[in-house]
Order: C-alpha cells, then sequence, then structure tokens
C-alpha cells in the first residue's frame, strides 16, 4: 500500500511541475519587452511632427503658405501610415512597450492625425485599456477624447481643444459640453482647472502672435479670473 502511495505522490508531483513550467511559459510569452528601436523611431518622428504642428521655424521660413501647408500634410499623412502599422502590430503603445516618452510621442502623432478620425477613434478604444491598467496617461486619453469628439461632429468633454478670440487676445474652448461640470471632469484624469489651462493657451498664444496683437492695440492678453 505504502509502495502504491509513493508511486501516486511521485506522478502528482511530476504533473505538478509539467503544469507550472506550462503556466511560467505562458507568463513569459505575454510579458511584453521595452523595445528601444521603436521608442527611438518614435522620437525621431515625433520632432517632425513638432516642427510641421509649429509655426514655421529657421529654413521653414522661406516656404510659402501652400509650400508649408503641403509639408504639414505630407508629415501628418505620412506619420500616420506608420503610426498604423505600429498600431497594428503593437496595439496603443504603452509605458511597458516603449517607455513614458515613447507612449507620449505615439500618443501626440495620433493626436495630430485628424486626417482619418476613424484611426484616431480605434486608438482611443485600445488607449482606454492601456489607462485602466496604469500602462497610459488618463490626461493623454482625455485630450484624445476630446480630439475624436470633435472631429467626429460631437462636443468634446474636457475642453481640451481651443481657439482664439483675437479681438482681445483669449482663448476658449471649442464645442463644450455640460461646461458647468467640465472641471470635476477634468480633475478625474488629472487635469487642471480649465481656467488655468486656457490662461496657459492665451499667454502662449500671445506671445506666438505679438506683434499682430501689438499692432492691433493689444498689449496684454485678456486672462480667466482663478479661484
Amino acid at each position: 500500500m505504502n509502495r502504491i502511495l509513493g508511486i501516486l505522490l511521485a506522478g502528482l508531483t511530476t504533473l505538478g511541475c509539467k503544469d507550472g513550467g506550462n503556466a511560467e511559459k505562458k507568463i513569459i510569452e505575454n510579458t511584453i519587452q521595452f523595445d528601444q528601436e521603436l521608442a527611438d523611431e518614435l522620437k525621431r518622428m515625433a520632432e517632425v511632427d513638432q516642427i510641421a504642428a509649429y509655426i514655421p521655424q529657421g529654413k521653414y521660413k522661406e516656404m510659402t503658405k501652400e509650400q508649408w501647408n503641403s509639408f504639414k500634410d505630407s508629415v501628418f499623412t505620412t506619420h500616420q501610415i506608420l503610426l498604423k502599422e505600429i498600431f497594428d502590430k503593437h496595439g496603443f503603445v504603452g509605458f511597458d512597450l516603449a517607455g513614458e516618452e515613447g507612449s507620449q510621442n505615439f500618443w501626440l502623432m495620433v493626436q495630430h492625425s485628424d486626417h482619418n478620425p476613424d484611426f484616431q477613434k480605434e486608438v482611443l478604444k485600445q488607449m482606454k485599456i492601456e489607462v485602466d491598467k496604469g500602462n497610459a496617461k488618463p490626461s493623454n486619453y482625455g485630450f484624445l477624447v476630446d480630439r475624436v469628439n470633435l472631429n467626429t461632429g460631437k462636443a468634446q468633454i474636457y475642453g481640451t481643444q481651443v481657439t482664439y478670440n483675437f479681438d482681445i487676445a483669449q482663448a476658449f474652448p471649442k464645442n463644450l459640453a455640460d461646461s458647468v461640470n467640465v472641471n470635476e471632469r477634468r480633475r478625474s484624469i488629472g487635469l487642471e482647472p480649465l481656467e488655468e489651462y486656457l490662461n496657459q493657451m492665451t499667454l502662449m498664444n500671445f506671445e506666438m502672435n505679438k506683434q499682430f496683437y501689438l499692432d492691433k492695440g493689444i498689449t496684454e492678453p485678456k486672462l480667466y479670473k482663478t479661484k
């Protein structure tokens, strides 16, 4: 009897080792490895993206308006094609795959893919999954929600997308849903109060267009009251 019991216990131990090995193998297979090459590629792309997203600087000042617009369109369109390839392979690029900077760069260029809102919507769904896992930045998610909403004819939720009143040098949010409770929503994803954000955007716009405002007799921007 003891001999039989020993054989049974040995068999169970062997099975346990085999199952443990398979479980360990699955964990390893499901672990995402940091991809330095991808992080570097996203950084290079983002540097060009920021040139196109800003006002013309350096040699780009020599371009005509048509040339500049053509350059911008080319950058955003080309990048979106590359981003789609990355997305199809990896899904939304989270912290684990390319670090915080790499994830930020991927998100930033998706933000600028306004010519393809369907792609932005697709990325947004996957980004929510990563945000819920703590693998992507909630505030960035809010920016993309607003971008997608406006690009698909809906009101924005968090007030991240702005335009400007050039007669008084003041930023204000584009079509915004439920403005009364917007700061509560912004706080839930780690964003500052809307008034503070709008003042930041107002000041930046004023500095970028300072000569234009001075020519209009506007010597300082109009800021919102903050608590």
